[in-house]
């Protein structure tokens, strides 16, 4: 089984250590990286985060965060997003006029329909189209939320499952080796810790299948 480096983003606007925990759980070797610089060789680049759009980027600006977390995607890292992470992704966001990093086209926008805001708690996540990172997970598994705008993807069929909070928006997002949740999957119990491993396994070129096999063995 290959050591993936999974490079956890610092730019004060997340829970790093549950996130690192459970990426260290998930067989990953997990280094924070608060400057671009501690990007290069990560093999998976983890950008969580909650609060707005703009705060955010000029965070990740100041320490070429910005332009070293699009360097990683081009030269073949898996990314996932996580909340904001996941909405950092698009070209610019309603909620503060922000342009974000523009690896996917598409705004932010206020979740539609919403019968309040912010949007807190636990939903379903509803597989729409089948992806790796979803092997082993419920096609309606359970999430964590915490959050007010969500994605408008320019293209639908990066769009891989749904969530229904007065209307329905997209609560992951896949598109080559880029990932999305709108939801916190280190909060989100067995099923959020699952669909990490999955990523960690398909970071380092295995299916979630043999990974998960050689995690337990290892243990035990």
């Amino acid at each position: 089984m290959k050591v993936v480096r999974a490079a956890v983003v610092d730019y004060d606007a997340g829970n790093i250590l549950s996130i690192t925990r459970a990426l260290e759980v998930a067989g990953a070797s997990v280094c924070v990286a608060a400057s671009g610089d501690e990007l290069e060789g990560a093999d998976l680049v983890i950008v969580p985060g909650v609060g707005a759009s703009a705060p955010a980027m000029r965070r990740l600006q100041r320490v070429g965060l910005d332009r070293a977390i699009v360097d990683a995607v081009e030269r073949g890292a898996w990314y996932l997003g996580v909340c904001l992470g996941l909405e950092l992704l698009y070209e610019t966001s309603d909620e503060d006029g922000a342009r974000c990093l523009g690896l996917l086209g598409g705004r932010v926008i206020e979740i539609p329909a919403a019968p309040r805001l912010p949007h807190i708690g636990w939903n379903t996540v509803d597989v729409v189209r089948d992806h790796p990172v979803f092997e082993g997970l419920s096609r309606n598994a359970p999430a964590y939320f915490v959050h007010s705008y969500v994605a408008a993807p320019a293209d639908e069929s990066t769009v891989i499952a749904t969530t229904e909070f007065g209307g329905r928006f997209a609560s992951v997002v896949a598109s080559g080796k880029i990932v999305g949740v709108q939801f916190h999957p280190e909060r989100s119990g067995a099923d959020g810790l699952k669909l990490l491993s999955n990523l960690v396994a398909l970071a380092g070129g295995e299916s979630p299948v043999a990974h998960e096999a050689a995690i337990l063995a290892g243990a035990a």
